[in-house]
């Protein structure tokens, strides 16, 4: 019967602790942010003007599962983004550019990275993309 109860917490107590287990994606203490820039070229193909992309949608996606986006969000008038409160893991950041060579027009920019502690705040920098 002792042998039966010992077994029997040990499974409950091994459930509960897997249960717990924290994955990446909300809930935590981190911080991802950063700067997306635009990049005007002219039919030459090169730089004539650069500035804040305002307005640019930024996507995250949560560990490496899948390629579909978590989360988005807006850049604001200077260009900058933050997502809060993430766990520590695995992420991979994407926004679109201009692409002349692509079917659709686009093309996309990623970065993937880690978060490894808690509180973290990953500065991603400055993202440059084309605008055409």
């Amino acid at each position: 019967m002792k042998n039966g109860l010992i077994l029997f917490f040990s499974v409950i107590l091994l459930s509960f602790s897997n249960a717990c287990k924290k994955v990446e994606g909300p809930g935590g203490g981190a911080t991802i942010k950063g700067i997306i820039q635009e990049q005007k070229y002219n039919a030459l193909g090169n730089v004539i003007a650069e500035y804040p992309a305002a307005n640019q949608s930024v996507y995250l996606i949560y560990g490496t599962a899948d390629q579909f986006y978590d989360d988005d969000i807006k850049t604001s008038y200077d260009g900058s983004f933050v997502f809060n409160y993430l766990q520590k893991g695995t992420y991979t950041l994407f926004v679109y550019e201009d692409d002349s060579n692509q079917p659709s027009g686009k093309n996309v920019v990623k970065q993937t990275f880690e978060i490894s502690t808690k509180g973290e705040v990953k500065d991603l920098g400055t993202i440059n993309i084309k605008k055409l």
